[in-house]
């Protein structure tokens, strides 16, 4: 198999000139990086990445442990992250898990501080008590974890969607709209998005002096069915209901069913609004007016917060301060909440 010594010789360079061309470590002229590659190309050179990896002390790899890809949200995070780590060089492990309970995550840890990973992006929702065993994790003996969908700890570093925010934008467009009787289609309680946007919701109508108790709430599982039966049961406790606020699109739809199959005009009667901003929810009938919350950019963002403590920790220098960030959310207008 050639060598970066044949390369070199080939190219008439120094093997440290190939190194730079291969790593980008350090800039090489445009005519002098053609004539490398070229006798890469030649020779059929292959980087050995074991052997690159043991001289960097990095492998250039990092893992992604989550869950509940069926769902949009999950799902849409984790591309981010596939994107942005491969702009950075980086190979993904990706470990499915289910919703973790103490034990599996440990397992989890173990597995994967053996595989010397770079760093981990932990992308497994907060539902119930799944992060609870954060309270015994020695994280320092770990490589560096950066968080994704869960409350706020101190000490970590955390993307999440803001949800808050979200929702209070959603709820005042339905309020500033002239609605009157806004209900709430939740997804499942055990979800810390929904507990988020559930707390939202209520204070945006509160502050409007509007009613925002549980009798206007509608529990859901975040699929369309659910939403169609939270519209029903809805509509029997409030027949004066003027308005919903789904938890996410998929639910919304159903909504927009069980609205037409009970009578319901949206917006005239019903104004509907969801959240995720789903490609579909444009061409829903009538078109839905949603929440953006940019979930592929909090992938994004968690490979880059997750590169600097990489870096940080490979140079020997102090680990950049613990952070939580949130993306800012954008309401989408669109014809459901009757413009």
């Amino acid at each position: 198999m050639p060598t970066v010594k044949d390369v070199a010789n080939k190219a008439s360079v120094s093997p440290g000139t190939v190194s730079n061309v291969l790593t980008g470590k350090r800039p090489v002229a445009v005519t002098t990086r053609k004539r490398v590659l070229r006798a890469i190309d030649e020779l059929g050179y292959e980087p050995n990445i074991l052997a690159r990896s043991l001289i960097n002390r990095r492998s250039d790899t990092i893992a992604v442990v989550t869950s509940g890809l069926d769902y949009f949200g999950p799902s849409q995070a984790v591309t981010g992250i596939e994107r942005e780590a491969d702009c950075n060089g980086y190979s993904i492990i990706l470990e499915l898990v289910p919703w973790l309970d103490r034990s599996q995550a440990q397992r989890a840890l173990t597995t994967l501080s053996g595989r010397q990973v770079d760093g981990i992006i932990w992308a497994v929702p907060e539902i119930g008590d799944n992060r609870e065993w954060l309270l015994g994790a020695n994280l320092q003996r770990l490589p560096p974890i950066v968080f994704l969908s869960m409350a706020p700890r101190p000490g970590l570093s955390i993307i999440a969607a803001a949800n808050r925010l979200g929702a209070r934008l959603a709820t005042q467009h339905l309020v500033r709209q002239g609605r009157r009787a806004v209900g709430f289609i939740s997804g499942p309680p055990d979800w810390w998005e929904v507990r988020e946007r559930r707390a939202s919701w209520s204070e945006a109508l509160t502050e409007a002096g509007l009613p925002g108790d549980d009798s206007w709430i509608a529990e859901g599982d975040w699929f369309a069915s659910s939403g169609e039966r939270g519209l029903h049961a809805l509509l029997e406790r409030h027949p004066d209901l003027d308005a919903v606020f789904a938890a996410n699109d998929q639910m919304a739809l159903g909504v927009l069913r069980a609205a037409h199959l009970s009578g319901r005009r949206v917006p005239d009667d019903l104004a509907v609004c969801g959240f995720d901003n789903t490609p579909e929810a444009a061409y829903f009938w009538p078109p839905l007016t949603t929440v953006e919350q940019h979930l592929r950019e909090v992938g994004r963002e968690a490979v880059r917060m997750l590169n600097r403590f990489i870096d940080a920790r490979l140079a020997g220098e102090p680990a950049p301060e613990p952070a939580t960030a949130s993306p800012h959310p954008e309401l989408i207008i669109r014809e459901s909440s009757g413009r």
